[in-house]
This record gives structure tokens, C-alpha cells and sequence, in this order.
């Protein structure tokens, strides 16, 4: 077990230090995120001395189960093609530059609408697709305006990480994590409305009451275009995420897994579009960029630390953390310890780890796998390591010159993650 958890650590460690000063490499013309490579290093090195089981591992793939990564994997890239492709038919864009008419009388209002604009839309889409799509919007407009981006940057990263909880689609961290406790879509958002929609009042205040003086600021917003790029593609990708999103919420019901589902929805879309632009003769380069957009990386990334939370299993260390936070307070204990992990080691490995640390069955097991989703999502904006989707948003942020970097993405995120996980956990524990 000490050997496990030597390389576990060592592993964790250097995934840290990557993300924090070593994010990328480029290989040719290649430009790689480091956080996977380092993780598939610790996985081939754990499978190499057998600490991980091949077989034990290999079962695990091929396992008929909900909480199969390969399942997992497939039902996150299906929604995120679904997303990325009404992006690239210029769907959010639309969006944004609509809501901002809206918008009268000074910044307030238009932090107001960004806000509603990405809490809506992470319900329905995910948080990563939103913050990369969003952030660069929010830079350019904020840089017509001569505005300070801060106040609607940190609006936009804890919105996208906050509204995410709602449904098990919003996060591929509450995939893992629900359907490892066999939890449905139905099931999932009936326990889970209630803490997203407190946490999101919340969290809003908050924000508001840091930035309340550079908010009262009047402007005039400047919008240059907000006309739909590709028509026929909204409406392809419309019906096809209105679609899926109906099933899933029926999956439930009619016994149909929600990968399937995802993947058959997206896979239609695909011929569909194809098929469009074969009759109307149309381009080509909107769905490529849509194909090349998914989070390929994700794919050895989750594979890599799945196979370091199976020798952590296997050598028996979930069971010495389980028996560590047991006890009558899960709600507490698994939001808080769950919120801090995914800024020691991403809320992705996090989740995988504690969907089996959390054992048993009844109530106090459903409290420890809701609080960890919790934390697994709102931890995201403590620091640019909780989240992938924290990787991505200081890149946007540090290429557009927004000033939002480390210490300012901790000072805020500490400001306002803190009390919207308190307000979270506390509605929680009336929900579940």
C-alpha cells in the first residue's frame, strides 16, 4: 500500500505543479495540455510494477455498468459535440449579443443579463462549453466598452460552475459520481434543484455586493453583429439538443441509458449536418472546427486516472479515507473534503476517487455522493486548478490581456466560493 500511494502522491503532485506553470507542450505543431500526459505516465507506471491489476482494469472497461469510463466518456463528448456545434453555427454569440440589447441603463444591467445568459445556458449545455465560448465574448466586449472585465469574469466562472449542478449533464464530475451511486436524471435534479438554485442566488449577491461600485458605472453597450452565422445548422443542432435532452430527462422511464442516448443524438446530428451540406452544397469548416473543439485530451486523461483510483482501491486506501470521513455529518464532511481535493488534484480525479470512498447504501451514502458533487462543482472556482474548466479560462483570460490572473482568480474565489458551498450543503441537507 505505501509504494500506491508514494506514486499516487508523486503523481498528484507533478499534475499540480503542470497546471501551474507548465500547462501546455508543443510537440511539431502540436500543442498538448500536460495534465493528461502526466497522468497516463502514472497509470503506465502503476499497470507496469502491478499495482494496478491489468485485469482488474480491463474488467472494469468492458464492465456492462453505468459507471464504466467508457460510458461516461461517451455520453460527455456527445453533449459537448451537441454544444460546440450550435457555437460554431454562431447560436451563443446570437445569444449574447440579443441579451445585451436587453441591457438599459449601466454595467449592473449588463452583469445582471451575462450572468442569467450563463447560468441558462450551462443548465442545458455543460460549463466547460459555456466558459469557452463566453470568456473571449465577455473580453472583447469588455475591451469596446474600455470596461473592467473582472466583475463579469468572475460572474461568468462561478455562474458556468455553480448552474452546472442542476442537471447530471452539466459536469462530466456529476456523471461519474451519480451514476456510480445508480442515481437517474429525473432522480438527480429533483434532489439537486433546490442547492443549485440557493447556491446561485447566493453566489449572485456575492458578486454583486464585490463589485458593486465599478458596477454602477453607465454605458451604452456596442454590439457589432448579432445575427445567426449558419441558420440551418441552429436549427439542426436546436432540435437535436432539444431531443436529448427530453430522453434524458425520460431515460429513467423508458430504461435507455443517457450515453446511449447522448451518443445517438450526436451521431444523428453529425449525418444530419453532413447530409445538409452535401444538398446545399454548403462549407464544411464550421463542423470540422466542431469535431476538432471536443476535449479529445479528456479521453486518456479520465482513462489514466481511472486506473490510479483502481490501485487505489485495490491496495485497500479508499476504505482508510471512507472510515475517515464517515460518520453522521457526510453532508459536511464529503462537500468539504471533496471542495478542497479538487484543488489539490482536479475535480475530475476526485470525483473518480470519492465514488469509491463513498460506500454503503441508504441515506448517509446519497448525502456523501450529492455533498461531493457539490464540492466537486463549486470547488471549480476556488483556484484555476479545480477544474479543467479553470485551465481553460486562465488561457482565454491571459491570451485577451483581461488581467484575471492567479491571485486574483484565488482572492475572488475564495471570497465567493466559501459561502456558496456553505448555502449549498446547508439546502442539501433538506433535499436529501
Amino acid at each position: 500500500m505505501s509504494a500506491t500511494l508514494i506514486i499516487v502522491i508523486c503523481v498528484f503532485s507533478v499534475l499540480t505543479l503542470s497546471i501551474l506553470f507548465f500547462p501546455s507542450v508543443k510537440v511539431g505543431k502540436v500543442k498538448m495540455g500536460t495534465y493528461w500526459l502526466v497522468a497516463l505516465f502514472g497509470a503506465i507506471l502503476l499497470l507496469t510494477v502491478g499495482l494496478a491489476p491489468v485485469g482488474k482494469v480491463s474488467e472494469s472497461l468492458t464492465a456492462n455498468t453505468e459507471i464504466n469510463p467508457l460510458k461516461i466518456l461517451a455520453l460527455f463528448l456527445s453533449m459537448t459535440f451537441l454544444s460546440v456545434f450550435l457555437d460554431e453555427a454562431g447560436l451563443f454569440k446570437f445569444l449574447a449579443g440579443k441579451a445585451v440589447k436587453f441591457a438599459k441603463g449601466g454595467l449592473f444591467s449588463l452583469f445582471t443579463v451575462f450572468y442569467l445568459l450563463t447560468a441558462a445556458l450551462t443548465v442545458f449545455t455543460s460549463n466547460d462549453i459555456v466558459i469557452l465560448t463566453l470568456t473571449p465574448f465577455i473580453c472583447f466586449f469588455c475591451k469596446n466598452l474600455k470596461a473592467d472585465p473582472v466583475p463579469f469574469l468572475v460572474g461568468e466562472f462561478a455562474a458556468a460552475n455553480t448552474w452546472s449542478m442542476a442537471l447530471i449533464i452539466g459536469n462530466p464530475t456529476n456523471v461519474y459520481l451519480a451514476t456510480s451511486a445508480g442515481i437517474g436524471f429525473f432522480e438527480y435534479f429533483t434532489v439537486m434543484i433546490l442547492p443549485t438554485l440557493a447556491a446561485g442566488v447566493a453566489e449572485f449577491g456575492i458578486v454583486s455586493l464585490l463589485f458593486f461600485r465599478p458596477l454602477k458605472n453607465p454605458v451604452r453597450p456596442i454590439i457589432e453583429n448579432t445575427a445567426v452565422e449558419n441558420k440551418t445548422d441552429v436549427a439542426i443542432g436546436s432540435v437535436h439538443l432539444t431531443v436529448c435532452l427530453i430522453l434524458l430527462v425520460l431515460s429513467d422511464f423508458i430504461g435507455i441509458s443517457m450515453w446511449l442516448v447522448s451518443a445517438v443524438c450526436a451521431l444523428s446530428l453529425l449525418l444530419c449536418s453532413v447530409v445538409a451540406r452535401i444538398v446545399k452544397k454548403g462549407e464544411w469548416k464550421g463542423l470540422f472546427r466542431a469535431i476538432k473543439r471536443l476535449p479529445w485530451q479528456l479521453i486518456p486523461f479520465v482513462i489514466s486516472m481511472f486506473v490510479i483510483v483502481v490501485a487505489i482501491e485495490y491496495q485497500g486506501i479508499s476504505e482508510h479515507i471512507a472510515n475517515f470521513l464517515g460518520g453522521d455529518h457526510a453532508i459536511w464532511t464529503y462537500g468539504a473534503s471533496s471542495f478542497i481535493a479538487s484543488n489539490l488534484i482536479n475535480n475530475i480525479p476526485m470525483s473518480m476517487l470519492f465514488s469509491s470512498v463513498a460506500t454503503g447504501s441508504g441515506s448517509a451514502y446519497l448525502k456523501a455522493i450529492y455533498a461531493s458533487v457539490i464540492g466537486s462543482n463549486v470547488g471549480a472556482f476556488l483556484t484555476p486548478i479545480g477544474a479543467l474548466a479553470g485551465i481553460m479560462f486562465s488561457s482565454i483570460t491571459e491570451k485577451n490581456g483581461a488581467g484575471y490572473g492567479f491571485g486574483k482568480f484565488v482572492k475572488y474565489g475564495v471570497a465567493v466560493s466559501v459561502p456558496t458551498l456553505l448555502v449549498a450543503l446547508s439546502v442539501l441537507t433538506l433535499t436529501v
